[in-house]
């Protein structure tokens, strides 16, 4: 039988490893995006990813972890038609979870969108898009269009540019 120290212990050291696990995990995944591509193996566009923008309300320009409100707010509105596996405001991370369009059952996209800034400016959003096809009956990484990308990432700033006009405030 383990005394009441060992077991504090032994959680605290499961608390720890399992830290260590994920930040491994993400590590790996931000090396897996690197890499070189291809641009002849690029698909054309499929951007019948981008669905309609939903209302919002406008807000401060700031949020309390130091990004951009107005952009945290437009990537969530333009992302709402994807199921959101996780969104901290604070750490301004946005990530989807799959998503598979309804005209296409080979294949589906996750999203992830990074607001990096306490102003409103393209370089302080960072998008990424992945995509999977279905072959044999298992899902494999596919490459993403560019134009994909950058029409997502417009379409955040446009949503962001909009509710900053809703609220009254002036473009940087």
């Amino acid at each position: 039988m383990m005394s009441r120290t060992q077991m504090t212990a032994s959680r605290s050291f499961h608390r720890s490893a399992v830290r260590v696990a994920l930040g491994m995990l993400a590590l790996g995944t931000v090396a897996a995006c690197g890499g070189a591509r291809d641009p002849s193996s690029l698909t054309a566009p499929r951007n019948h990813l981008l669905g309609v923008d939903r209302g919002a309300e406008g807000g401060a320009d700031q949020l309390k972890g130091g990004v951009n409100a107005y952009l945290w707010r437009g990537a969530i509105d333009t992302l709402s038609f994807m199921p959101l596996a996780s969104a901290d405001a604070v750490g301004g991370v946005i990530l989807t979870d799959w998503y598979q369009p309804p005209a296409s059952k080979d294949e589906r996209f996750k999203i992830a969108a990074y607001v990096l800034d306490r102003r409103m400016r393209s370089d302080a959003l960072r998008v990424s898009v992945f995509r999977q096809t279905l072959q044999d009956g298992q899902w494999q990484d596919t490459p993403v269009s560019a134009t994909t990308t950058s029409d997502i990432t417009t379409r955040i700033l446009t949503r962001a540019r909009q509710l900053r006009a809703e609220n009254g405030e002036r473009g940087n």
